[in-house]
């Protein structure tokens, strides 16, 4: 998923998305560990997906203490 999309979501989209990613890379780690997995770049991209949102998650973090603060 693109960044500049993730950054148009609401925080709340994001936490909610962030447990949908969460969820799907388990289902891969499972589905690698049982020989299913047809496609492995899938797990560097859902590892790299969750980070996205992660930092963006945290850039709204350090913002809203900024401003608060």
């Amino acid at each position: 998923m693109k960044a500049n999309k993730l950054h148009e979501m609401t925080t709340e989209e994001l936490k909610i998305k962030l447990q949908d990613l969460k969820e799907e890379l388990f289902n891969l780690r499972f589905r690698h560990a049982t020989g299913q997995l047809t496609n492995p770049m899938s797990l560097a991209t859902c590892k790299k997906d969750i980070a996205r949102v992660k930092t963006i998650l945290r850039q709204r973090e350090v913002a809203s203490e900024e401003v608060g603060g």
